[in-house]
């Protein structure tokens, strides 16, 4: 997943396309003689603004943006206090990791939900190696190539890799989600022997390694654990995740020695060389019949191996270690009478259909489903979207209208745009049925986790995640699974450099 691109699995969608509410219109009054009065409606014009905001001195700028952005304010209270400062959701800052990992920090940031899709029209957006922001990791840790995160559209590879990665799924499907339900009821039978023990229960480690076993059995037909790889797969994937991510992370160590370590030098690669080899070995072993399509698509075995690995590895791992337990603490706070209805209604459906978890029950699942979008628009797993204008730009926030250079970098931090208040009612709120019947479904175009509307669907002519379906059905799978198992729970909701660290203290088996 971004952290989600990888596969994609049919679901049924909605690719109807609703005209917003949210327009400013005046009326206009016509009287024509002898007939009704007609009203015309027309929007209202909204007035050209110079982008506000500035970027500082050179060096000494990104400096200060960097350390207020991790340290002084963090990430929400860096974005609101310079909405307020410049009355704006669209302005002018750094962003990091800035000196001397970033050549150029300097971004338009988008914050609302009416500008912020300008970043998904790649015909006016270039992602050419925008996946982390304002620098891109050494290709030393992809084997000497760019993956298909990194490419933009008009790059010819890119089609092939997407296409290698839809084939991926569909040549699978059909063991999603048995897999599924044998990876993770380990993993719930391992938290039962935990809360009987300890009296409370860790997600996280537990979640990661039930991730990396399923995408392995399901998708690669093998048991990582009966392999030379075993159970390392998962802390393999951190320390080679974190030389990627470092400079956009904090580990939470003393402000200076955080900044100086994470912030301001590369860290080299070969300090997971050998991790990233045996990571290789894995997929290359696992992938033969993958090969033979990636030939096909003129593709060759090595790059086709590392492009399997950073879209199982990096994207859907990384996605389903974020977003699981994320998801579990917008759950658990939504209280008793969200999870007897939840639990009601999974029961219900899936007694329906024999007693199996099947897609078309999971289709008649209106509160789960909602819950599963309503997790993915207030936490969505990837909250940064890139894109550099191919050419100049007009784009309107709800109260203005602004005029982007050609070559300018765009930003949007997407936790703001799903949050925007002139769309969603109660935005800061977990609202388990936001989603359920025609009015709810009706806002799905503006949940954008997939770098894409809800509504739309990745194509090898843009950058949605070609995984979006997939996540969202392992999304689902995860909330079914969990409360045909139990009634109800309580979490604690610490921190991790990635997401949120959830204790289970309390677990009611149905």
């Amino acid at each position: 997943m971004a952290l989600t691109s990888f596969f994609s699995l049919p679901l049924p969608s909605l690719h109807k396309q609703f005209p917003s509410k949210y327009s400013t219109f005046r009326p206009i009054i016509v009287s024509l003689s002898e007939k009704p009065t007609i009203v015309v409606t027309q929007p209202t014009k909204l007035p050209t603004r110079t982008i506000p905001g500035e970027y500082g001195l050179p060096g000494i700028g990104p400096w200060k943006d960097r350390l207020d952005y991790f340290y002084n304010q963090g990430k929400n209270e860096f974005f609101e206090s310079r909405v307020v400062k410049y009355k704006s959701t669209i302005f002018r800052t750094n962003m990091p990791p800035g000196p001397f990992i970033s050549s150029n920090p300097k971004v338009i940031v988008l914050l609302d939900g009416k500008s912020f899709p300008v970043l998904f029209d790649v015909s006016k957006v270039e992602k050419k190696d925008l996946f982390t922001g304002t620098y891109m990791p050494s290709t030393e840790l992809t084997g000497g190539y760019r993956v298909l995160s990194y490419l933009d559209p008009s790059e010819p590879n890119h089609e092939k890799l997407k296409k290698l990665m839809f084939f991926l799924l569909s040549s699978r499907r059909d063991h999603v989600i048995p897999k599924f339900h044998e990876t993770y009821t380990e993993l719930f039978e391992t938290l039962d022997k935990e809360m009987a023990e300890k009296g409370k229960a860790g997600l996280n480690s537990g979640n990661d390694q039930a991730a990396f076993n399923f995408l392995a059995r399901s998708l690669f037909g093998v048991n990582p654990v009966e392999t030379k790889l075993g159970g390392d797969g998962p802390t393999l994937i951190g320390k080679w995740v974190l030389l990627q991510l470092h400079p956009v992370l904090t580990l939470g160590l003393p402000k200076f020695l955080d900044d100086l370590i994470l912030h301001t030098f590369r860290l080299p690669p070969f300090l997971v060389k050998k991790d990233y080899q045996r990571l290789y070995d894995f997929f290359y072993t696992n992938s033969a019949n993958l090969f033979v399509e990636a030939e096909k698509l003129g593709i060759s075995k090595e790059e086709a191996c590392h492009n399997l690995l950073f879209a199982t590895c990096f994207n859907s791992f990384g996605g389903m270690k974020i977003f699981f337990p994320t998801m579990m603490k917008s759950i658990a706070k939504a209280g008793v009478e969200v999870h007897t209805r939840l639990a009601n209604e999974i029961r219900s459906e899936v007694k329906s259909a024999g007693g199996k978890i099947t897609m078309s029950a999971m289709e008649k699942m209106p509160l789960m489903k909602s819950v599963v979008y309503e997790a993915l628009r207030v936490d969505p797993p990837v909250a940064s979207q890139y894109g550099r204008a191919k050419q100049d730009l007009k784009i309107e926030s709800h109260d203005a209208v602004f005029e982007v250079k050609k070559g300018e970098m765009l930003f949007g931090y997407q936790p703001f745009a799903t949050k925007d208040p002139k769309i969603f009612d109660r935005p800061e709120e977990f609202v388990a049925d936001r989603f359920v019947g025609e009015e709810g479904e009706k806002l799905l175009k503006y949940v954008l986790w997939s770098n894409g509307p809800e509504t739309e669907s990745p194509t090898v002519g843009n950058k949605q995640c070609a995984g979006k379906d997939f996540v969202v059905m392992v999304s689902r799978l995860f909330v079914t699974e969990f409360f045909l198992r139990y009634d109800t729970f309580n979490v604690d909701v610490g921190t991790s450099a990635l997401g949120a660290s959830i204790t289970i203290t309390s677990l009611k088996k149905a």
